[in-house]
C-alpha cells in the first residue's frame, strides 16, 4: 500500500530522474548528463501531490496515510504565502467609490498576497490553528511594537495595543485608540525599509505600504523608483535637480545606480551595443502625468551617450525636434497645459561604435477636429497662438496676422494664454529648432502661409439667402486673406463654400449648401490643410534626420502616446485614445506576465501563474470580427442613411452580452477598460469616421499655386486611385480607408515594430488631479497603481526569476570557477556544479530544460565571484610575465656589457676626432676674434661721441628756450635748471622723438595715398560734372528753342486777335494768320493759317454783337495763356538755376542733382502736353470764329452785288 501510493504521488520526471540515477551509481558514465537537481518547494504555490509527498508523511493503523498531516502542511505553506485565515488582509479592502478620478477600481475577487510571520506549527485541527496563528502575530506585533496599517477614510498607520476575538484595539499615529476588526488591519514594514528605491524590498507588498513608500520618496524629490523591471515616475510638478552633465556622467560611469529614467536609457543603450538586439522605451501614464518630459529626459541621456557633435551635430537636431513637434501636435486640454494630441516614436539609430547617426519619427492619428472645435477652458495647437504673438512685423504684414482673439477658431474657448508661458518665446526657440533642423526658408514661409490661411478659414461667414435654403459667402478680408495665402482666387474659394457640383450623366449640376452644410466644408478644409501640413513637416524633419551609410540596424525606440482619458462628455477622440491605451497595455501585460509565465511553464519550472487583470475582453469589443465596435461602425459609415443613432442601436443589440459593454440611453454606451468605464457619446462619430473631403475642395487645392497644396491633393487622388484599384480586385464596400481602419493599421504596425524590441516599461503617475507640486492623493495614486498594473509585476517579480541564462551561455561564463575536475563536460552538469560550489539556496533558483532560472541578486554574487578570480588570474599573469621578463633580461645581460663597451669605444674615438680638428683652428678664430672686438669697440666709441655732443647742444637748447619763454609760463621757468635725471633721460626723450617722427612719416605716406585717391576721385567728378554741363547746356537750348516757338505762336495769335477787333468794327475778319494748326508729335512749335479766306464787309448789327463777344472770350482765353506761359518759363529758369548752383557746389543741399533734373524734365513734358492741347482749343475757337465772318462776308457780298 505504501508503495502504490508512493508511485501515485511521484511524477513521470521523477521517475525518470531515479532510473537516470541509479544507472549512474552502476557505471557512473562521463558522457551523459547528471540527474536534474531536486526542485526545491516552490513559495509561490502548494506543492502538487503528484510531485511530492507532504513532509510529516504517516501510515496510519490501517495503511493509510493521515491526511490531517497532509492538511496541516497545505496550512503551512499558506501561511508561507501570508495567505492565512482570519490574518492581516484577509477582508476585502474597501475603497472610497465617490472621488472624481478616470479610475473604477474592481476590487473583487482580488486577493492580498502578504508575506506573514513565522508561527507555532504543531496544532492538531486548522481551526486551532488559525486562532495560534492570529494570537502569536498580535502577540508579536504588540511585543515588537511593530506598525500595523489599518483602513479608515484612508490607509492609518498604528500600533496593536490589545485585541478581542473579532477587534483590535490601535493607537493610531495621530494619537487617538480606535477598535478595528482584524480583517482590515495589514501589517507595515520596519522603518528601515522607508524610502526602499525599489518595491520588491518590502517585506510586505500590499497596498498602503506600497503608496507609504512612494509618499515618503516623493516627499524628498525622490520621484523615480522601481518595481521590478518597471520605473514608477511621479511628476513633481516643478523643477527638480536631478537632471544635467553631471548627472549624466554619473549614470554613465556607473557612479549612481538609483532609479532615473537615466538608468533605463543607460540599460537599453548597454543591451542594444552587448547583445545586439534593438530595444524601445515604452512611456505610458494618464494625461498629465508628465510622459513627454519623461520622453525628453531619456532622449537627452541616449544624445549624450552617442553624441559629441555640439550645437551642429545631429543628436543636438533630434533634440531640438521637440520642439516642432510639441509646436504642431501639442495643445493646453483641461487636464494638462501640454497635452500630447498625437502619438509619436522617436526611433534612434546608432552606428556600430555607439554613435548616433541618424533617427526616424512616426506619428499617429492626430486629433484634427481641435482645430475647428474648442471645449470652453481649452487651447487649440500652440503653434497657432505662437505665431500670432512671436511673428516679426515683416511676416506679420505679409500674412495680414491678427492677434489670436480676433480669429474664430481661436477664441471660441475663451482661453487664449497659459499661465506662466510666454508664447513670443516660444515661438522663437520654434524658429531656432526650424534653423538647427535645417528646415529651409522657403518652407518655413510655406508652413507659415498655411498656418495663417487655416486662422484665414475659420473667419469666413456665411449669410442666408433664397428663403433661408442656401447660402453664400460673404465677401470681407477673410476670403481674400485665405485666398491669397492659399494660391487661388476669391471666386474659387467662395464658389467651393458655397456650392458643390454633382455629376448627373454627362452634365454637371451646381448644388446651393445649406448653412451647416456650408461650415463642413469649411472646417473640413480647414482641418485637411492642417493633418497634411502636420505629416508634411514630420516629412522634412525625417529627410533632415535620416542616417546615412552608417546605419547598421540597431537603434533604440521612445515610444510617447496620449494617455488615457475620461471626460464630462467624451466623443470620438477618445474612443480612439482609449482604445490606443488598451492595445498598449496588453503589449505590457504580454511581456511582464503572460510571456515570463509561459516560458517558466515551458520549461518546466515549478511555478503557479500570478493572477492580473487581463484587459484582452475589453480588447475583443473593439477588434473583433464582424461584431466590434470598430466594424460596426465602419459598416455604418458605409450606409449612406446611417446615423449616430442607428449605430447606438446597433451596438446595443450585438455588444449586450459583452460585459465590457454596456448600452445607455440614447446615443451613449459605456466601455470598461482596464483603468475604468468611460461613458461615450456617440454624437459625429459616423462623421469624423468617415473624414470626407468633397471632391471640389481636392480640385481647388491641386489648383492652387501654394505647392504644399498642390502635394496635398496629389497624395489624396493617388490614394483614392490605389483605393479603386483596390476596390475592383476585391470587391470591398468603400473605396475610402476610414479613420478607424487606418488607426487601427497604424497600431498594429506599431505593436509588430514593438515586438522585436526588448522593451523597458516607464510608468508615469500623477500625484494629485490639481497638477500643483507637493500634494500626493493616495486614492488618485492607487488607482493609477492598480490600473496598469504596478503591484502584480512587484508580486510576480518578486516571486519570479528574473535572470535566465541557457546553460551552454551559463557554463561558457561561470564553468572555469569549478574546483571540482571530474564534473562532466556537459553544459548542464558543469551549471549544476558552480551553483552548488558556491552553495547557491536551492530556493534561489530553478533549473529548466533548457534554461537555468535565478532569482534577484543571485548572478551578482556569481559575477562578483568572476571578477575576483579573473583579478587573481590576471595577477598571477602578471607575476609569470614579470618572471619571463627578469630571466630574459639575465640571459642577455652578457649582451649588454659587450655593446656597452664598444659603444664606449666608438665615443672615446669620436670624442678624438674632434679635440685634433679644434686644435688646428683655434688660431685662426682667435685672430678673427679680436679683430672683431676691436671694430666692435671703434664703432661704440664713436656712437658714444655723438651722443654725448647731441645731449650738449640738446641742453644749450633748452637753456635758450627756457630764457626767451620765461614770462610766458611758470612751467618753462621751471625747466631753467635741469635735473640730473632729467639730463640722463634725453636720450630715452630722443628715441621716442625718433619713434615719432617715424609714425609721422608713415602717416603721411598713408595720407598722401589718401590725396591720390581723393585726386582721382575728383577727377572723375569732374568729368561727370563736365558731361552734366553738356546735357544743361542742350536742355537750355532746348528749352530756349521751344519757348521761342510758343512765343512766335502766342505773339502770330495776339496780332491776329488785334486786327479781327478792328476789322470787326470796319465788317472784316482777316483770319490768315491766325495759327490753327498744332504738329504734337514734333518737339517744336509751329503755325499754319488756312487759304481760301478773303475779308469781306460786315452786315447786321444783331450778328455783329455775338461775333464781338466771341471775339472777346477768345482775346481773353489767348491772354491767359501768355501770362502762363510767362509764369511757368520763369519758374522753369527758376528750377533750371537752381539745379546749376547745387550742381555746382555753391548752394549746400542734400537733394540728388540728377533725379531733379529727372523731375523738372518730367514736369516740362507734362507742362507741354497739357499746354498744347489749350493751344489747339484757342485755335479751333479761332478757327470757328474765321469761318463764321467768312460766311456772313460771303453773303454781304451776294446781297451787295444783288443790289
Amino acid at each position: 500500500m505504501i508503495s502504490t501510493t508512493t508511485m501515485l504521488a511521484r511524477s513521470s520526471l521523477e521517475e525518470m530522474l531515479d532510473s537516470l540515477r541509479r544507472r549512474d551509481e552502476c557505471d557512473k558514465p562521463k558522457d551523459l548528463p547528471p540527474a536534474l537537481p531536486a526542485r526545491p518547494t516552490s513559495r509561490a504555490r502548494l506543492p502538487s501531490a503528484r510531485r511530492s509527498l507532504p513532509t510529516n508523511f504517516e501510515v496510519g493503523d490501517g495503511g493509510a496515510p493521515s491526511e490531517c498531516n497532509g492538511k496541516e502542511e497545505g496550512k503551512r505553506k499558506e501561511i508561507d504565502l501570508g495567505l492565512k485565515r482570519g490574518n492581516f488582509g484577509s477582508k476585502k479592502l474597501r475603497k472610497d467609490q465617490n472621488t472624481e478620478s478616470p479610475y473604477s477600481v474592481e476590487t473583487e475577487g482580488k486577493n492580498e498576497l502578504t508575506k506573514g510571520l513565522d508561527s507555532d506549527r504543531g496544532s492538531a485541527t486548522p481551526l486551532k490553528m488559525r486562532e495560534l496563528d492570529w494570537d502569536d502575530n498580535i502577540d508579536y506585533f504588540i511585543r515588537k511594537k511593530l506598525r500595523v496599517w489599518c483602513w479608515l477614510t484612508k490607509w492609518e498607520s498604528g500600533t496593536i495595543q490589545s485585541t478581542s476575538r473579532e477587534e483590535a484595539l490601535v493607537s493610531l499615529s495621530c494619537g487617538n485608540v480606535m477598535k478595528i476588526p482584524r480583517g482590515e488591519l495589514l501589517p507595515a514594514n520596519p522603518d528601515v525599509l522607508d524610502g526602499a528605491d525599489d518595491l520588491i524590498q518590502l517585506s510586505y507588498l500590499n497596498e498602503p505600504s506600497v503608496l507609504h513608500n512612494l509618499r515618503y520618496r516623493y516627499i524628498l524629490d525622490k520621484i523615480y523608483s522601481k518595481a521590478g523591471p518597471v520605473l514608477i515616475a511621479v511628476n513633481p510638478f516643478k523643477d527638480v535637480e536631478i537632471y544635467g552633465k553631471d548627472f549624466v556622467t554619473a549614470y554613465r560611469q556607473k557612479l549612481m545606480d538609483s532609479p532615473h529614467v537615466y538608468a533605463i536609457s543607460d540599460a537599453a543603450y548597454n543591451e542594444m551595443m552587448r547583445d545586439g538586439v534593438n530595444q524601445s522605451i515604452i512611456i505610458s501614464g494618464e494625461s498629465g502625468a508628465g510622459k513627454t518630459e519623461t520622453a525628453k529626459i531619456a532622449m537627452q541621456y541616449l544624445t549624450a551617450l552617442g553624441g559629441g557633435g555640439g550645437r551642429f551635430g545631429i543628436e543636438y537636431q533630434i533634440l531640438q525636434t521637440n520642439y516642432i513637434l510639441e509646436a504642431f501636435g501639442n495643445a493646453k486640454t483641461s487636464r494638462n497645459d501640454n497635452s500630447s494630441r498625437f502619438g509619436k516614436l522617436i526611433e534612434i539609430h546608432f552606428s556600430s561604435l555607439g554613435k548616433i547617426c541618424g533617427a526616424k519619427i512616426q506619428t499617429i492619428l492626430l486629433e484634427k477636429s481641435r482645430v475647428v472645435q474648442l471645449v470652453n477652458g481649452e487651447r487649440s495647437y500652440h503653434i497657432f497662438y505662437q505665431l500670432c504673438a512671436g511673428a516679426s512685423s515683416v511676416l506679420r504684414e505679409r500674412l495680414n496676422l491678427r492677434i489670436a482673439s480676433e480669429f474664430k477658431y481661436l477664441n471660441q474657448s475663451d482661453c487664449l494664454a497659459i499661465h506662466g508661458v510666454d508664447d513670443a518665446q516660444k515661438f522663437h526657440t520654434f524658429m531656432e529648432a526650424l534653423d538647427i533642423v535645417r528646415i529651409c526658408k522657403e518652407d518655413q514661409e510655406r508652413t507659415f502661409a498655411l498656418l495663417a490661411a487655416v486662422l484665414w478659414l475659420g473667419n469666413i461667414s456665411f449669410q442666408v439667402i433664397d428663403n433661408g435654403n442656401y447660402v453664400e459667402v460673404l465677401v470681407d478680408e477673410a476670403v481674400t486673406n485665405a485666398a491669397r495665402l492659399m494660391g487661388c482666387t476669391s471666386q474659387e474659394l467662395m464658389l467651393v463654400l458655397s456650392t458643390h457640383r454633382i455629376q448627373a450623366g454627362k452634365d454637371t449640376i451646381a448644388k446651393g449648401l445649406t448653412l451647416q452644410q456650408a461650415i463642413d466644408t469649411r472646417d473640413a478644409l480647414a482641418k485637411f490643410i492642417y493633418a497634411s501640413m502636420f505629416d508634411w513637416v514630420v516629412e522634412q524633419i525625417n529627410k533632415s534626420l535620416q542616417g546615412g551609410k552608417q546605419h547598421t540596424g540597431r537603434s533604440i525606440s521612445i515610444l510617447d502616446i496620449y494617455g488615457f482619458e475620461s471626460f464630462q462628455r467624451n466623443g470620438f477622440e477618445q474612443f480612439c485614445i482609449n482604445y490606443a491605451n488598451e492595445r498598449l497595455q496588453q503589449h505590457f501585460n504580454r511581456h511582464l506576465f503572460k510571456l515570463e509565465q509561459e516560458d517558466y511553464e515551458l520549461d518546466g519550472i515549478d511555478w503557479t501563474k500570478v493572477e492580473f487583470e487581463d484587459n484582452q475582453k475589453c480588447l475583443d469589443v473593439f477588434e473583433k470580427k464582424p461584431l466590434g465596435l470598430m466594424s460596426l461602425l465602419d459598416e455604418e459609415s458605409n450606409l449612406p442613411k446611417a446615423t449616430d443613432l442607428t449605430f447606438t442601436s446597433k451596438l446595443k443589440q450585438h455588444l449586450n452580452s459583452n460585459s465590457c459593454f454596456r448600452g445607455e440611453r440614447g446615443r451613449a454606451f459605456r466601455i470598461r477598460h482596464y483603468a475604468g468605464e468611460v461613458l461615450y457619446d456617440t454624437n459625429g462619430f459616423l462623421e469624423k469616421n468617415r473624414d470626407l473631403l468633397h471632391p471640389d475642395s481636392i480640385q481647388l487645392l491641386s489648383s492652387c499655386s501654394c505647392q504644399p497644396l498642390q502635394l496635398f491633393a496629389s497624395k489624396v487622388l493617388d490614394q483614392s486611385l490605389k483605393s479603386a484599384n483596390h476596390l475592383a480586385q476585391t470587391a470591398l464596400a468603400s473605396p475610402n480607408q476610414s479613420v478607424c481602419t487606418k488607426f487601427k493599421g497604424q497600431l498594429f504596425k506599431l505593436m509588430q515594430q514593438m515586438e522585436n524590441t526588448t522593451p523597458h516599461f516607464i510608468r508615469c503617475i500623477k500625484p494629485n488631479s490639481k497638477q500643483l507640486p507637493g500634494i500626493y492623493e493616495e486614492d488618485f495614486v492607487l488607482q493609477q497603481l492598480m490600473c496598469c498594473g504596478v503591484l502584480e509585476v512587484v508580486r510576480i517579480s518578486k516571486l519570479g526569476y528574473p535572470t535566465r541564462m541557457t546553460h551552454q551561455e551559463f557554463a561558457g561564463r561561470y564553468g572555469f570557477l569549478l574546483s571540482d575536475t571530474n564534473v562532466s563536460h556537459d553544459p548542464l552538469s558543469i551549471s549544476v556544479a558552480v551553483l552548488k560550489q558556491f552553495d547557491v539556496h536551492p530556493e534561489m533558483y530553478q533549473v529548466g530544460y533548457t534554461k537555468l532560472y535565478l532569482r534577484t541578486g543571485q548572478v551578482g554574487v556569481l559575477e562578483n565571484r568572476r571578477n575576483r578570480v579573473l583579478q587573481g588570474i590576471l595577477g598571477v599573469q602578471k607575476c609569470f610575465r614579470g618572471h619571463q621578463a627578469r630571466r630574459f633580461f639575465h640571459e642577455v645581460k652578457g649582451v649588454i656589457t659587450l655593446q656597452s663597451f664598444v659603444r664606449g669605444e666608438n665615443t672615446r674615438r669620436k670624442y678624438n676626432i674632434m679635440v685634433r680638428c679644434w686644435t688646428v683652428g683655434v688660431p685662426k678664430t682667435l685672430n678673427e676674434l679680436q679683430a672683431a672686438l676691436y671694430l666692435q669697440s671703434v664703432i661704440r666709441g664713436w656712437l658714444v661721441r655723438r651722443h654725448v655732443n647731441g645731449m650738449r647742444k640738446l641742453k644749450k637748447l633748452h637753456a635758450e628756450n627756457s630764457k626767451s619763454k620765461q614770462k610766458r609760463s611758470r612751467r618753462i621757468s621751471e625747466m631753467k635748471e635741469i635735473p640730473p635725471e632729467q639730463v640722463q633721460a634725453l636720450p630715452s626723450v630722443l628715441a621716442e622723438l625718433q619713434m615719432r617722427v617715424l609714425k609721422a612719416e608713415a602717416a603721411l605716406e598713408q595720407k598722401e595715398e589718401e590725396n591720390t585717391a581723393l585726386r582721382e576721385q575728383l577727377q572723375q567728378n569732374e568729368t561727370r560734372w563736365s558731361e552734366y554741363e553738356a546735357k544743361m547746356k542742350s536742355m537750355e537750348e532746348l528749352w530756349q528753342k521751344q519757348m521761342a516757338s510758343l512765343q512766335m505762336s502766342l505773339a502770330t495769335a495776339r496780332k491776329t486777335l488785334v486786327a479781327d477787333n478792328g476789322s470787326g468794327q470796319l465788317g472784316k475778319l482777316d483770319v490768315s494768320s491766325i495759327p490753327h494748326y498744332y504738329d504734337s508729335d514734333n518737339t517744336s512749335m509751329g503755325s499754319r493759317t488756312p487759304g481760301g479766306s478773303t475779308p469781306i464787309k460786315l452786315s447786321g448789327t444783331t450778328h455783329d454783337v455775338g461775333v464781338g463777344r466771341d471775339t472777346n472770350g477768345t482775346l481773353s482765353a489767348v491772354s491767359n495763356l501768355v501770362k502762363e506761359f510767362e509764369l511757368r518759363r520763369q519758374t522753369f529758369d527758376e528750377d533750371a538755376r537752381a539745379l546749376v548752383e547745387i550742381k555746382s557746389g555753391q548752394s549746400a543741399s542734400i537733394v540728388n542733382p540728377d533725379d531733379e533734373l529727372r523731375k523738372l524734365k518730367l514736369g516740362f513734358e507734362v507742362w507741354k502736353k497739357e499746354y498744347k492741347i489749350k493751344l489747339r482749343e484757342t485755335k479751333v475757337k479761332l478757327h470757328r470764329l474765321g469761318h463764321s465772318e467768312g460766311r456772313r462776308t460771303w453773303w454781304g457780298k451776294r446781297s451787295s452785288r444783288a443790289s
